[in-house]
C-alpha cells in the first residue's frame, strides 16, 4: 500500500524509531516498524512504544548500534537504546515447528541459542513446540513473508517501510482494520495452543481499539481457558497489567467474564462473585477498575496494589470471618486470611511482593478506620498507607458495605485544622463493640 494511501507519517514516529530505522538501513539491512506501533497510527493512536523488524541477525544489531544488548533465549531480541527510551528490534523469524518436523528449507536456526542450550543434541533445541502445541523457543529465523505468517492478529502483522513509505500487507490486516475486526491469523485453536496468552490479548486489543473478536477467533476461547494453567504466573501478572492498569480496564473485565477467562485467573475471586446475591463483590471491582481508568486518564499514578486489593478482599474477608470462628481475634485473622488469600491467588497469577505488602496494608488499614476517639486516628492520618486505604474505605461505601457516614467523617477530619480534629475525635463514636472510646480500662490490682 503505497504513501498515498495510508495516514502514517514519519512526523509521529518518535526519534528513537527513525534513528533505528535509518541506522539499520545505511548497514544494508532491512529494516521496518512493525505490530502494534503500526497499527495504532493507521486507526489514529499515539503509540507507546515502537517495535522494528530487520533481517539482520541479533548480534549485527549488537554491532551496528553502540548502546545495544540482547536479551531473551525463548525469544531473542536486541534492545538498542536512544537517550531514556528502548526500540526493540527482533529478527524475521519462521513459524514454529512441532518436534517431528524438519528444519524448514529457507528458514535459519540462531546457533548461539544451539551452543547454549542445555540439550546435548542440539537438533532437539532447535525445536519449537512441545506435545501440547505450546511455542517453547522461537529463534528460527526467515523472510518477512514468514515472519508475518507467524504473527498472531492479522492486525499486527503490517509492516511501514521506510525506503519507500508503504505499508506491507501479506495477511489482510488492513481489510481487518478498516473493518474493525480482531482476526487470528491461521487456525485459531492451534495458535492459542501455541500460546495461551493469545486469548487475553485478543480481548485487550478488542477492548482498546473498539473492535470485535472475529467469530472464528472467538469460538474457541470458553474451551480453552484451562490452557492459561500452564503460562507461569509471572506472565500472567505482567497480561492482567495490560488489561487492568488501563483506560479501557472495566471493558477488559467484561471481555474476561464473558469468555470465562476471569474464572481461571481468579478463581477464588469469581467464586466469591458467584455466591454474592448482593452484587457488592462485583460492584467493588467494577469502581476500583473505573478509578484506576479515571486516574490513568488524568495521568495520576495508579498502583497494581490498589486494583489487587478491591480484586481479593472478599476472599480475603471469607477467609478472616473462617478464622475469627476459630477463636482468632479480628486483626490477626484478617492477616491470615489476607496472607492465605494472596498466596492461593500466586499460584495462577503471581503477584510480587512489593505489592502484595501495600494490599496487605491497605486492607489491615480498614479496621483501624472505625476507631476515632483518642490518638487512633491521628496515628491513623500519618501512615504512610493511609490515602490508598482511603479511598479503598470511599469504594466500599459507594459499594454498600460500610456506612457513608464513616467515609465522611474521615474526609472532613483530614481538611480541618488539628484543634478541630481534636474536637471532631472527642464526640465520635467508638469503634466496634465500644472499643476506641478513648476510657482507659482500670487495671486490677495484683494480690
Amino acid at each position: 500500500m503505497p504513501r498515498p494511501e495510508h495516514t502514517i507519517s514519519r512526523s509521529r514516529l518518535s526519534r528513537a524509531a527513525l534513528q533505528t530505522l535509518y541506522g539499520l538501513k545505511d548497514a544494508g539491512y532491512q529494516a521496518l516498524l512493525v505490530g502494534g506501533g503500526v497499527r495504532d497510527l493507521l486507526v489514529g493512536l499515539n503509540p507507546k512504544d515502537f517495535d522494528i523488524a530487520t533481517d539482520a541477525r541479533p548480534e549485527e544489531v549488537q554491532e551496528t548500534f553502540r548502546r545495544c544488548r540482547l536479551i531473551g533465549r525463548r525469544f531473542r531480541l536486541a534492545h538498542v537504546r536512544f537517550g531514556g527510551e528502548i526500540i526493540e528490534v527482533a529478527t524475521f523469524r519462521a513459524a514454529p515447528r512441532s518436534p517431528d518436523e524438519g528444519d524448514a528449507d529457507d528458514a535459519e536456526v540462531d546457533p548461539a541459542v544451539l551452543a547454549d542450550d542445555d540439550e546435548s543434541d542440539a537438533d532437539e533445541a532447535a525445536h519449537m513446540l512441545d506435545d501440547s502445541g505450546r511455542i517453547l523457543r522461537d529463534n528460527v529465523y526467515g523472510s518477512m513473508e514468514q515472519d508475518a505468517f507467524r504473527r498472531d492478529f492479522t492486525i499486527n502483522a503490517l509492516y511501514y517501510d521506510i525506503r519507500d513509505f508503504a505499508v506491507v500487507d501479506y495477511v489482510g490486516g488492513m481489510q481487518d482494520l478498516s473493518e474493525r475486526r480482531v482476526r487470528l491469523i491461521g487456525d485459531p485453536v492451534t495458535r492459542y495452543r501455541e500460546d495461551p496468552v493469545r486469548m487475553l490479548r485478543a480481548v485487550r486489543f478488542a477492548s482498546k481499539l473498539d473492535f470485535t473478536i472475529d467469530e472464528s477467533a472467538a469460538e474457541p476461547i470458553p474451551a480453552l481457558t484451562g490452557l492459561l494453567t500452564d503460562v507461569p504466573p509471572a506472565r500472567l501478572f505482567d497480561e492482567v497489567l495490560k488489561l487492568f492498569l488501563s483506560e479501557k480496564a472495566e471493558s477488559n473485565f467484561d471481555g474476561l467474564m464473558h469468555f470465562g477467562l476471569f474464572d481461571v485467573l481468579f478463581p477464588e475471586v469469581a467464586r466469591a462473585m458467584h455466591e454474592d446475591q448482593s452484587g457488592r463483590v462485583e460492584a467493588l471491582i467494577r469502581l476500583a477498575l473505573r478509578s484506576t481508568a479515571q486516574r490513568i486518564s488524568d495521568d495520576k499514578p495508579v498502583t497494581p496494589a490498589f486494583v489487587f486489593a478491591a480484586m481479593l478482599w472478599a476472599p480475603a474477608q471469607a477467609a478472616a470471618a473462617a478464622l475469627r470462628e476459630q477463636g482468632v481475634p479480628p486483626s490477626p485473622a484478617l492477616a491470615q486470611g489476607a496472607s492465605e488469600v494472596i498466596g492461593q491467588q500466586c499460584r495462577t497469577v503471581a503477584i510480587p511482593r512489593r505489592f502484595s505488602g501495600m494490599q496487605g496494608d491497605i486492607w489491615h488499614l480498614q479496621v483501624r478506620f472505625e476507631f476515632r476517639r483518642g490518638k487512633r486516628p491521628f496515628r491513623l492520618l500519618e501512615n504512610k498507607r493511609f490515602r490508598a486505604a482511603y479511598d479503598f474505605l470511599a469504594l466500599r461505601a459507594q459499594a454498600g458495605e460500610v456506612d457513608q457516614e464513616l467515609v465522611d467523617w474521615w474526609t472532613q477530619f483530614q481538611d480541618v485544622s488539628h484543634e478541630e480534629r481534636k474536637q471532631m475525635s472527642e464526640a465520635a463514636p467508638g469503634g466496634p463493640g465500644g472499643a476506641g472510646s478513648g476510657r482507659r480500662r482500670r487495671r486490677r490490682k495484683r494480690r
